[in-house]
């Protein structure tokens, strides 16, 4: 059996995760299957690195570019595989083989308004619709989003798999002491702080973060930071002039993307991890939190009730009343912060990735079949 698989999105913040970890259990559970890995000409050497039955070829095409509806089929059907698994929605209507799409969330469809412009939508509802129709399974992350799924698509429910994401191991891993020294140092961390971690578009919901913080610090913790981490702070200027209504410039830091092992650091350091999202297809950050010993606070919406379970503490996102009191709880109460510290190690521990890509792999060999 010969399956292709598009890792362009290798490095991207959320499905670069997914894409990361799904090759390299493939790579540990599977040595018979032959993979041809679509990517990025300079992500070659680390796909040819997998292993034997691993290689790579260029794929030259953007995402969500017109021209990644020709080279990806002709890339697809000069390799002769058996089935093409794109890990992301959009599957080209040309794709000459049976094909597995993983479809994480609906957000372009749920929040239309957060899209810069009436194309983009058109754009995202045609390219899921063709995935939905075209491919053979429909692989994504939660029940929260197999329901926005059916409920946009109407394709048949048992044609959508729910598997789950896992965090990466490095998370599970304590840091040296000297390897935290060093980061607290470099970026001049306050002595406690909360945290946030993931994009900052609009979705996010930060600006509500913001303004519960600041009812924090208006109730007498005014030893505390925000420090917020992640990509395209500078599109949303909206972020910036409301630290700066507050007056907080001193107290909430954007620190930008970080590594995987810096975010190891900064989770262990902070007091309490915040998610106060509107809407997830599943939610990395608070589950790596957790498998790093924070206490998480985090949105009662989405797939967020579904995923973490009882060891977050749960508040309204359209309330920074609601906010502000969920990350109290755990800041007043030693005894709250250690049983949610306790909760959160024991549920991170539910999730894995190598039971998730056995699964994924299970589901190759029944579409190969033709089941």
């Amino acid at each position: 059996m010969r399956i292709a698989i598009d890792l362009r999105k290798l490095y991207d913040f959320g499905i670069g995760t997914y894409v990361r970890n799904l090759v390299k259990q493939l790579a540990r559970i599977d040595n018979e299957t032959e993979y041809v890995l679509l990517c990025n000409r300079d992500d070659r050497e680390f796909a040819d690195s997998l292993g034997e039955n691993f290689r790579s070829i260029s794929e030259w095409s953007g995402n969500y570019s017109v021209s990644e509806q020709f080279t990806v089929p002709f890339n697809i059907a000069r390799t002769r595989v058996d089935i093409f698994h794109a890990p992301h929605y959009v599957l080209p209507a040309l794709t000459p083989c049976r094909s597995i799409v993983t479809i994480h969330d609906c957000i372009h469809l749920q929040f239309p308004q957060y899209l810069p412009n009436r194309l983009a939508y058109v754009y995202a509802k045609s390219q899921i619709w063709t995935a939905t129709r075209r491919s053979s399974r429909i692989l994504t992350v939660s029940e929260a989003s197999k329901q926005d799924i059916l409920r946009f698509f109407r394709v048949p429910d048992d044609k959508v798999t729910v598997i789950p994401n896992a965090m990466d191991e490095r998370f599970a891993h304590e840091p040296t002491n000297k390897a935290m020294n060093r980061v607290r140092e470099r970026y001049q961390l306050p002595n406690r702080f909360v945290m946030y971690a993931g994009n900052v578009k609009p979705h996010k919901n930060l600006e509500r973060l913001i303004d519960a913080f600041m009812q924090i610090r208006r109730n007498g913790l005014d030893d505390l930071g925000l420090l917020i981490t992640g990509s395209q702070v500078s599109k949303y200027a909206t972020l910036r002039r409301a630290v700066h209504r507050y007056n907080l410039h001193k107290h909430v830091r954007f620190l930008g993307f970080q590594t995987q092992d810096t975010l190891a650091i900064l989770y262990r350091l902070a007091e309490v991890f915040v998610f106060p999202s509107l809407y997830e297809g599943f939610g990395l950050s608070p589950l790596e939190a957790m498998a790093s010993g924070t206490p998480v606070v985090a949105s009662n919406v989405s797939s967020l009730p579904e995923v973490l379970g009882n060891a977050a503490i749960l508040v309204d996102p359209y309330d920074p009343e609601s906010i502000a009191e969920g990350i109290k709880r755990i800041l007043d109460s030693p005894d709250v912060h250690a049983d949610m510290r306790a909760r959160g190690i024991a549920r991170a521990r539910q999730f894995s990735w190598e039971q998730s890509v056995k699964r994924v792999r299970k589901i190759y060999t029944e579409v190969a079949a033709g089941n």
